[in-house]
């Protein structure tokens, strides 16, 4: 991980507290803070919302099974990790844990190691799925752009000439790609539908870049459809 990941430890028993965050912050990858109860878990997280929550469940006032509940029901919240940490073991335990949201369940005793592989699996899925979020979103962005450019240039096409053709050589991956690309989809997309690497999308995209003297994908297909270099 480039970066220390934000832990919140919530556990009423300062044993647990000290043992716990002393062993995650020796790596140097975890910062871990940690709450007595889940009020003040619920402050902490108001003030700096941690990559991940490690919460005990038998806890004075609010218990842990409140506490996820309450942040599941905040969009805020709603995606982060939390791991229950508890001396409730039984299956039913387990099955009221998981049924109300929390993505891992480690029984006190514990081993510390096991704790850790949980944490990192569970850090790693939500880097996936922030990604997998961002390109959905940046998709949807390049989609629109170009039903805006496809609109503009359809408007103008009766009230201009078109401009003349420009030779521009491109071979029939680049074509493809190029094409692809003006339909709105992103890399890996392409990379399935042509059934080749990212890497090698990535390689005909920046020659199409070249090729038109293009900067972005915005640019490259406003290029090409004024030119004619795709539909």
């Amino acid at each position: 991980m480039s970066k220390q990941a934000s832990i919140l430890l919530v556990d009423d028993e300062p044993g647990i507290r000290e043992s716990v965050q002393a062993y995650l912050e020796y790596g140097d990858e975890f910062q871990v803070q940690v709450a007595s109860n889940a009020h003040q878990a619920w402050d902490f997280l108001q003030k700096n919302p941690p990559d991940l929550v490690i919460s005990d469940i038998m806890m004075p006032e609010v218990d842990g099974y409140q506490f996820l509940k309450k942040l599941r029901e905040n969009q805020r919240y709603e995606t982060i990790p939390v791991v229950f940490l508890t001396a409730r073991g039984m299956t039913s335990d387990r099955i009221q844990g998981y049924n109300a949201g929390c993505d891992a369940y480690i029984s006190k005793p514990f081993d510390p190691e096991e704790l850790e592989a949980i944490v990192k699996n569970l850090l790693e899925r939500r880097k996936v799925n922030s990604q997998g979020n961002a390109d959905v979103a940046q998709l949807a962005e390049i989609a629109q752009d170009i039903r805006e450019i496809k609109e503009k240039l359809g408007h103008t096409e009766n009230l201009t000439t078109t401009p003349p053709p420009i030779k521009i050589e491109l071979t029939p991956r680049e074509q493809s790609v190029l094409d692809l690309v003006a339909e709105g989809l992103m890399n890996k997309e392409i990379a399935a539908r042509l059934d080749t690497s990212v890497r090698n999308v990535e390689k005909y995209v920046s020659r199409l870049f070249s090729k038109t003297g293009t900067n972005s994908r915005t640019e490259l297909v406003r290029f090409a459809l004024k030119h004619g270099l795709t539909k």
